[in-house]
């Protein structure tokens, strides 16, 4: 019997999945508090009382942006040199670790990510089983293996499930093309797009890839159109959703429902700017805890935009469902040479209990802007606009147009500020 799904965590009861999650949660808090980055972050929370969603939010998200300010100012300490800012608790002895990192990447910032120890430290596998990867195949790895670790992640996963890797990398379309069809290459794993390179560069050549049948794909929007395309050439292709902080976050299965939470992290959407959850179905923030002691972010902001999809997916896995990549949630804007961010439009809504949520919509040529903050407010008393005009000046240290809108009348797509003007 050919196994539907990598393991029994896929299909447990929702409940016994949650009490599970959050039974974890206080010895994860009590390994981030065991870092400095968290030691000081964290230093008024009791780690057995987050137990629950409700106290997972009390807790501050931490930011790409933050991540990257601590470990620039951790480089360059030289009395506590640190390259990834306290946040990890493995590294090398440079740095006095008590626990050695396998290997450390460097993504763009210049941000440092250290692997731990552990078969499939990245947690790939369930991505790479639900794309129909399995023990045997080869698959044909085109991610970069240098600097950054997303070759190593999807390695990681097609090694959990018994395959066989070809490190392509990146680039050199002629000599990966001729490797995947000398070798037989049963797999792909890449971005979409050198994928869509391949297949064009195998057509007009005339090498035939009769083997190539599945793809696991990441790193860039994966449209239907290009799903489609690789339909008619014969290769099924399926979604991964990774981050270099965070490994896997989640995976799409045949279904083609949103993709599905792996069982290793846990899941928030927050309004962006905030830390604050959003109702079940509106667009914010992924923001992820992972599950293991050796680099333990709790609540990092990703900064991508998505939701969660109601409902479990058909193929029996019962996990959340998030609704896939909708975008970038830094959604800052200069406005007459001002920065105007997310947080402080959040800020504004606090300040007034009516508004149920707010976006500001920026107009007009460069150097000649309007700015509009459109809020839902369902009973508005006398004078709401004028108040909140007066905050957006003290909060943003400028002028706006405020529009009273009927509760749910905002488009649900995540964005805080809108920039409607045109450049150039």
């Amino acid at each position: 019997m050919v196994a539907e799904h990598y393991d029994a965590l896929e299909t447990r009861d929702p409940a016994v999945r949650e009490a599970a999650l959050m039974a974890a949660l206080p010895a994860q808090v009590r390994a981030a508090r065991a870092t400095p980055a968290y030691a000081r972050r964290l230093a008024d929370v009791d780690a057995q009382a987050v137990d629950s969603r409700a106290a997972l939010a009390r807790l501050p998200v931490t930011r790409k942006s933050e991540l990257l300010e601590r470990q620039q100012a951790g480089r360059a300490d030289a009395a506590a040199w640190d390259p990834f800012g306290g946040f990890s608790a493995i590294g090398w002895r440079a740095m006095g670790a008590a626990r050695l990192a396998r290997r450390v990447y460097q993504s763009p910032g210049p941000i440092y990510e250290p692997e731990g120890h552990g078969s499939d430290y990245w947690r790939c596998g369930r991505a790479m089983f639900a794309a129909g990867f399995r023990a045997g195949d080869l698959a044909h790895n085109s991610f970069s293996y240098h600097l950054t670790p997303g070759a190593w992640i999807m390695e990681s996963g097609a090694h959990a499930v018994g395959c066989t890797v070809f490190p392509g990398g990146v680039g050199n379309t002629e000599m990966q093309l001729q490797a995947a069809a000398e070798l037989r290459a049963d797999g792909y794993i890449g971005t979409p797009s050198f994928l869509r390179i391949l297949l064009e560069k195998a057509a007009a050549d005339r090498v035939a890839l009769p083997h190539l049948k599945k793809a696991l794909l990441g790193g860039e929007a994966f449209p239907p159109a290009l799903r489609d395309w690789l339909a008619e050439r014969g290769l099924t292709a399926y979604q991964s959703y990774a981050t270099a902080d965070v490994g896997l976050i989640a995976y799409e299965t045949s279904a083609r429902q949103g993709l599905v939470v792996d069982e290793g992290v846990i899941v928030e959407i927050v309004r962006p700017g905030t830390d604050d959850p959003v109702p079940e179905g509106e667009v914010g923030e992924v923001v992820v805890t992972v599950l293991h002691p050796e680099y333990p972010l709790l609540r990092f902001g990703t900064g991508d935009l998505s939701a969660v999809l109601a409902g479990t997916c058909p193929t029996g896995r019962s996990n959340q469902r998030i609704k896939g990549w909708l975008g970038r949630a830094d959604q800052t804007a200069k406005v007459r040479g001002m920065f105007v961010h997310p947080g402080q439009v959040a800020e504004v809504v606090r300040r007034h209990p009516e508004i149920g949520k707010a976006r500001l919509v920026v107009e007009g040529e460069m150097a000649n802007d309007r700015m509009t903050l459109k809020v839902e407010a369902a009973a508005a008393p006398e004078g709401l606009a004028d108040a909140v005009a007066a905050s957006v000046r003290d909060v943003t240290k400028l002028r706006g147009d405020i529009v009273l809108c009927a509760p749910g009348s905002l488009p649900n797509d995540g964005k805080v500020i809108e920039d409607l003007r045109k450049i150039g």
